[in-house]
């Protein structure tokens, strides 16, 4: 007998989904399923839950949620026994649109049943860990807005995109990769593990889960027909045709951005500010097992 645990946002999808135990119990039968249900409340509640959950030694834990929810669940499971479900309800859904893994609940519901699995990388930005994507400049500044909207949808990210393309300052950011050191004034950078960011849209399309690599975006200060460009580029998922992104595979790299005393950056998808201008990315390779197709 399986025993699953499920961590639930009930917001997530602007809280349109409905899962619940009396609605999980029919998928997974008491005959062969032990489950148990949590509910995360607010930001980083879904940690704590899944650290009470680690306690009682579950088979699979299981995110219903979107990528916020996803991480915060996948970032206590790190070099563990346990592994990760997916049950995407979230607004953008990244990580699991690579994975394969669908939106409907009794189709996501019979890859977790079936048991398949597949380790994936994890980057790791200081103590955040990211498993799609994660950014600072223009990119954090986005989230940042886009949380503040009551409804999470396409449109919302498309509004935060442009305000933020207008407020936002290129800020000089050094980068020490690959034994290279680059001094640039940057309005962009993306590190990536996933090929999509959610909605459909990619930086990084040809990012891979477990190469054992993060996919580096960044791209230098931009005039206004620039940035319309740019802006087009990432809506049509056509980046590559945009000469002034500059792609890079590392394993590992730092950052600095000298006239910040702190940071603003998103993990996948969440807006957190760090209490530093320095941050040390790496990649652990394959350091999560994650249930899938």
């Amino acid at each position: 007998m399986k025993y699953i645990h499920f961590i639930i946002n009930p917001i997530s999808g602007n809280g349109k989904h409905n899962i619940g135990i009396t609605m999980l119990e029919k998928y997974f039968p008491a005959t062969n399923f032990k489950i148990e249900v949590n509910y995360s409340n607010y930001k980083k509640h879904a940690l704590i839950l899944t650290k009470s959950a680690i306690a009682k030694n579950p088979d699979y834990i299981i995110a219903c949620g979107g990528d916020g929810t996803i991480n915060e669940v996948a970032s206590c499971l790190i070099n563990t026994k346990i592994k990760l479900g997916i049950i995407p309800v979230g607004s953008g859904n990244g990580l699991a649109s690579n994975l394969n893994i669908p939106k409907s609940l009794e189709k996501a519901a019979e890859i977790i049943r079936k048991g398949n699995t597949q380790f994936i990388d994890v980057g790791k930005a200081n103590d955040h860990y990211f498993f799609s994507n994660m950014g600072v400049c223009i990119d954090a500044l986005i989230i940042k807005k886009y949380e503040k909207n009551i409804k999470r949808t396409l449109i919302s990210y498309i509004l935060a995109s442009i305000a933020s393309s207008i407020e936002f300052k290129p800020m000089q950011t050094i980068l020490s990769f690959n034994n290279q050191i680059i001094d640039t004034s940057a309005f962009m950078l993306f590190i990536s593990n996933s090929n999509e960011m959610g909605y459909g849209m990619s930086l990084t399309p040809q990012a891979s889960l477990n190469d054992g690599l993060l996919d580096l975006v960044v791209v230098s200060k931009l005039n206004f027909y620039d940035k319309l460009i740019l802006g087009m580029r990432v809506i049509s998922n056509k980046i590559e045709k945009f000469k002034k992104a500059h792609h890079t595979l590392i394993e590992k790299m730092s950052i600095e951005i000298p006239e910040k005393i702190f940071l603003d950056a998103q993990f996948d998808g969440e807006y957190y500010n760090l209490r530093t201008n320095k941050i040390q990315v790496v990649i652990i390779k394959s350091g999560l097992e994650v249930l899938t197709n």
